[in-house]
């Protein structure tokens, strides 16, 4: 099942499924809805814009009564995360699914916003996008936001045509600027995606934010990682050992020994507790012998800037070539 494209005019609506950032980065917020309506779109608050429950933007029933309104307004097209946060995976048993089966819009978001887009796609069949969030993506600095905004909208537009490669970027940053104290472009480094072990396979994507998905595992909202299947996952801020500790996981699930090929992305700001590794050298230590195509510092993460992926598209990885290719239909 797939949502209409995405067209100048069109609706986006935002909301706040776990932390509060139209809060703590105001100006950071207001930059990015300027970006947006510049680009041609409308934009519709959720209900919880602007408001915080200390650590959330609000009550479990609170977050979910503001998407559910979302996925029931028929004047939104596009419904986009505000960030993530710790507690996306509180609103999985409430949304209304039916409502998202009868007008299906585009859900786009990454980090702890994978627990939805996993989930709306394991429960309905929807395809999902692991793309930028409105004020952590939107709200950055040139060229960043350029770019970031150019990869959405190749992908969410409609206008591309099949067979498409996804770009790579010339360059990337992880630089922290307190956002409160941001008045520049972060400074970026020259791009170089690393094959970890060779091949080209096509199958399903599948995956997101590792961490998190660690939160809906062995549940109904957690699709099932079939054989064949690309694995997309991606972490930020984490240290060697959580790394380790969630690299394991996978391994003892078996979801080694029936994947078709591995995407690691960039891990933002990663703590390596002095050992000098890097999170593809850790991933190649627990896996054993890969049998199939790694490709690894790809640009789908909480780096800048960050393409836009379509979950549950075929998609062939060629890790020697380096490139991510989509080759089925991921948007009407």
């Amino acid at each position: 099942m797939f949502a209409q494209r995405l067209q100048k005019g069109d609706l986006i609506a935002i909301y706040s499924p776990s932390a509060a950032a139209t809060v703590f980065a105001k100006e950071r917020y207001a930059r990015a809805k300027a970006f947006l309506e510049a680009k041609g779109y409308r934009i519709k608050e959720g209900s919880l814009t602007h408001k915080r429950d200390f650590y959330r933007s609000g009550s479990i029933q609170e977050r979910v009564d503001e998407l559910n309104a979302l996925i029931r307004d028929p004047e939104v097209q596009c419904i986009l995360s505000t960030i993530g946060g710790m507690n996306s995976n509180s609103l999985l048993p409430y949304l209304d699914y039916e409502a998202i089966k009868k007008d299906p819009k585009i859900f786009v978001g990454y980090s702890d916003v994978t627990a939805l887009l996993l989930g709306i796609y394991a429960k309905t069949g929807l395809t999902t996008y692991y793309g930028p969030a409105m004020v952590a993506s939107f709200g950055e600095f040139p060229p960043y936001v350029e770019e970031t905004f150019e990869y959405f909208h190749a992908i969410v537009s409609g206008e591309t045509a099949l067979p498409y490669t996804l770009p790579t970027p010339s360059l990337w940053t992880e630089e922290y600027i307190d956002w409160a104290k941001q008045d520049r472009s972060k400074q970026g480094t020259p791009n170089t995606l690393i094959t970890v072990h060779s091949g080209k396979h096509t199958g399903r994507l599948i995956g997101g934010n590792l961490n998190t998905m660690g939160g809906i595992w062995g549940s109904a909202y957690m699709p099932e990682i079939k054989a064949g299947d690309i694995l997309l996952i991606e972490d930020s801020l984490k240290d060697i050992a959580t790394l380790e500790r969630n690299f394991a996981h996978l391994k003892v699930n078996g979801i080694f020994d029936i994947i078709g090929g591995l995407i690691l992305g960039k891990h933002e700001l990663f703590k390596d507790m002095d050992t000098g590794r890097k999170p593809y050298e850790l991933l190649l230590e627990v896996i054993g012998e890969p049998t199939f195509p790694i490709l690894a510092d790809f640009d789908c993460a909480h780096t800048h800037p960050m393409l836009t992926l379509p979950i549950g598209c075929d998609v062939t990885l060629d890790a020697d070539a380096q490139t991510l290719t989509l080759v089925s239909d991921f948007i009407k």
